[in-house]
């Protein structure tokens, strides 16, 4: 899976193909180039869920100091 394809994915979406990568990784059945394919696809994956995390923390606090300020 290519960085393109998981733009269009929700976090859930993204979350559960990085468990099931996972999943497959541990039970060890599998040759070392899909291993290699899904290790990379799985930190992709990483990477695309941590960013949505970030964007929705930064959301937070952004709504939390507006939220302050029209309070005093």
């Amino acid at each position: 899976m290519s960085v393109e394809n998981t733009l269009n994915m929700s976090y859930e979406d993204a979350y559960d193909k990085m468990e099931n990568i996972l999943n497959k990784l541990e039970r060890g059945n599998i040759s070392l180039d899909e291993s290699l394919k899904l290790y990379e696809e799985g930190i992709n994956l990483y990477k695309y869920c941590a960013k949505i995390l970030e964007e929705a923390e930064l959301k937070v606090i952004k709504f939390n100091e507006i939220q302050e300020e029209v309070e005093l």
